[in-house]
């Protein structure tokens, strides 16, 4: 875990990118700050000609009355100090906005490029919706923090230094009061803030896990209800907010207590200044309008500290929040050490020599693994389930990069290639369609964005899909809504192979690629799939053995092993496991 002052020091690498803006909104806040600390000063001289005015008068003092024109004077004085704080304050709150808006920005930019350098391992061992709370409540909190606290910390710096300034100036000896209070309420807010702190950090964890939870739970939301699992759901989310509400309060009663403390300190130093100051004014050496300044400047040195512990709370929860972004940027990218290029297209000859992989290092899945493919074969990969079949797909799209051994296409090792130049190569349809909010041509497109009208529409017909689109209510500019329920999921199944067939690519790998369709849907795909992977070399995963009838090569697997090679008359004829797995589909 970062360190607090790492966390900042960090922060400040994005926001002095806008020194600019820093610059002018704490000029225009020392403005503010240093015509707020004249108040109590002219105050106090008003009072004191008024109070000396009056004296004379009851005096007797001849000529002794209001003089009007002196005070008319401080008033005018008092305008104007109070205009220039206004538009101090005001263009202080504009700079400061803009730069912390753009400097937000930026960290949402960089986190969203992070996502994509980062490997798929880290994505399968972290919660969809705790990754989803790093990038909008902890982003959004940390905004809130530096809208809210970077000026009121600056002011309370400046008002600080400034009203202890004024009160020497005014009177040295009753300035120590002021500053005595100081270190004392110092170190009792960092006491507290260090007690409150770790409270902060887990209601950020159990927060995330909250968004974990809550996006399982709506995704398969069907399931719950059809399981009857509706009471299970709604224990273990009331357990989770249970947590967060015992975390959060214990959070907020230690950082709450914060402020009564800070309150008995400062009246203290309030009785203090009152008391001796009062002996002063009895004894003639402080005026009752320096009194009441010095009375105003402690005010304007405890007020400022007391705000800040206010923020304590908001400073904290961004603290945590900082720290499971930074977690998220530090994560290591996607290993990309590129050695070769393509000089030229891939035919799809594709060589696995001695394969090992294992996801965790103590339990291995695929050893010793040996495979070669033509270019223009299609190679089925059969095989109960856990016997490594999305597994060996994961490392020849290099999702993962193998333990020992090595894949080659084309005679390169493709650990040497660029990843992204490399994967240009493939298509792939999953078992899972997926499809983004847009219009249905939008969605082809994706497979390659300099497609034109005419390239998406081949490659929807080659799909068997086009008459499908043309039956919509606009057609190929239907708006697909942001789950993708306005179709059915057979039919965005066709249109992610139209996508994948757009892209040309010079391998095909279809994972599962038939299992949401019909039997009518998928005898058009088997054939629209005889067609187009003609030429291509295609890796096809399937548990409905009729889709592989005819593939050129057929992988049983088995733990990580291939027990079985062959075709399919072949393996048929072998009466092995390919045997039994195919007549326990089809047995009468």
């Amino acid at each position: 875990m970062l360190k607090t002052e790492n966390v900042y020091k960090r922060l400040w690498q994005y926001l002095k990118n806008y020194r600019g803006s820093l610059f002018l909104s704490v000029f225009f806040k020392v403005l503010s700050a240093a015509m707020n600390a004249l108040e109590p000063l002219i105050f106090g001289l008003i009072i004191t000609e008024i109070t000396a005015n009056v004296r004379d008068m009851l005096a007797g003092v001849a000529g002794a009355g209001i003089n009007y024109r002196y005070i008319i004077m401080i008033l005018v004085i008092y305008y104007i100090r109070g205009t220039l704080y206004s538009l101090g304050s005001w263009y202080a709150n504009v700079f400061i906005t803009k730069a912390v808006q753009s400097t937000i920005r930026d960290l949402r930019n960089e986190m969203s490029r992070k996502i994509n350098s980062m490997s798929t391992s880290y994505f399968d061992s972290h919660q969809f919706g705790d990754m989803l709370g790093r990038f909008t409540s902890d982003v959004e909190t940390v905004s809130n923090a530096l809208q809210q606290s970077f000026l009121q910390i600056v002011n309370a710096f400046l008002t600080v230094i400034l009203a202890i300034s004024m009160a020497v100036y005014i009177n040295p000896a009753l300035s120590l009061i002021v500053i005595f209070s100081i270190p004392l309420t110092y170190f009792s807010a960092r006491f507290i803030m260090g007690k409150s702190q770790p409270y902060f950090k887990r209601q950020a964890k159990i927060l995330g896990d909250m968004n974990g939870f809550v996006q399982e739970n709506l995704t398969g939301f069907n399931v719950i209800k059809l399981y009857g699992r509706e009471d299970n759901s709604e224990a273990e989310f009331g357990q989770i907010i249970d947590d967060l509400q015992e975390t959060g309060f214990k959070a907020s009663f230690v950082s709450g207590i914060m402020m009564p403390v800070l309150s008995t300190i400062s009246n203290l130093a309030y009785l203090a200044v009152a008391l001796l100051g009062g002996l002063q004014v009895l004894a003639g050496t402080l005026t009752v309008g320096n009194l009441q300044a010095m009375v105003q400047y402690v005010w304007q040195v405890n007020q400022p500290i007391q705000t800040i512990t206010q923020l304590a709370g908001a400073l904290q929860s961004a603290q945590s929040s900082l720290e499971r972004i930074f977690a998220v940027l530090d994560e290591p990218d996607e290993l990309n050490e590129v050695t070769e290029s393509l000089a030229a297209p891939l035919t799809g000859q594709v060589r696995f020599d001695q394969v090992d992989f294992q996801y965790l290092p103590d339990k291995p899945l695929i050893r010793d693994f040996n495979l070669e493919v033509k270019p223009g074969e299609m190679v089925a990969i059969v095989g109960p389930t856990g016997a490594g079949k999305t597994t060996l797909i994961n490392l020849l799209m290099r999702f993962y990069d193998v333990t020992s051994g090595a894949i080659t296409v084309d005679g390169h090792d493709i650990r040497n290639l660029s990843r992204q130049e490399y994967r240009k190569n493939f298509g792939m349809v999953l078992q899972d369609a997926w499809l983004y909010e847009g219009t249905i041509k939008e969605n082809l497109r994706f497979g390659n964005l300099n497609a034109t009208d005419e390239e998406i529409v081949a490659a929807a017909k080659a799909a068997n899909v086009d008459h499908f689109i043309r039956t919509l209510p606009g057609g190929y500019n239907m708006e697909m809504n942001q789950e993708s329920s306005n179709i059915s999921l057979g039919q965005k199944q066709l249109l992610t192979i139209a996508r994948a067939l757009l892209s040309d690519p010079k391998i095909l790998i279809l994972d599962e690629a038939t299992s949401s369709v019909d039997t009518r849907l998928e005898l058009l795909i088997q054939k629209a799939m005889k067609r187009l992977m003609e030429g291509r070399t295609s890796f096809v995963i399937a548990h409905r053995l009729s889709t592989i009838q005819e593939a050129d090569k057929i992988l049983v697997l088995k733990d990580g092993q291939i027990i079985e090679q062959g075709t399919h008359d072949s393996l048929l004829a072998d009466a092995g496991f390919y045997h039994d797995l195919y007549y326990s589909q089809f047995a009468k």
